[in-house]
């Protein structure tokens, strides 16, 4: 990691959907000022749609696996991010955390449909996490 870089952590609830959306997104585009991580306070498996989401847009997720705050909690982050207010009410504190941000998106595995329909779901939720990532940390 560059020295210069901060590093930041993303925390839903399942570190399925929106925080490894945040962190693929972030480490893609903004690479040169943060290194981004993600965790979930119960993590259970990466939606398959946001593999699709993210490919899309030319950011391959095959390597991501949901993994738990608790692999993370000896590490120093400059900012902590959570992205679902489920995360914000059940980890308000992470003690590795320098600052806090909370920023809500829908969740993705509450979309009903059928395929196409839940697809182009996920994908205003990357669009929109996109956004506000620009938004709040574009350099």
């Amino acid at each position: 990691m560059k020295a210069d870089r901060k590093k930041i952590l993303f925390i839903c609830t399942h570190n399925s959907a929106r925080s490894q959306m945040a962190e693929g997104l972030l480490n893609h585009f903004y690479k040169e000022g943060y290194e981004a991580y993600s965790a979930g306070t119960h993590p259970s498996s990466v939606n398959p749609y946001v593999f699709t989401a993210m490919n899309e847009i030319g950011i391959d997720l095959s390597n991501h696996y949901s993994k738990s705050i608790d692999e993370f909690k000896d590490e120093k982050f400059d900012l902590v991010v959570t992205v679902c207010d489920n995360a914000r009410e059940t980890c308000p504190y992470f003690p590795g955390g320098q600052q806090y941000i909370h920023k809500s998106f829908p969740d993705p595995s509450s979309l009903e449909g059928d395929e196409e329909t839940i697809i182009q779901g996920v994908k205003k939720i990357r669009d929109e996490i996109k956004s506000w990532l620009d938004k709040a940390f574009g350099l």
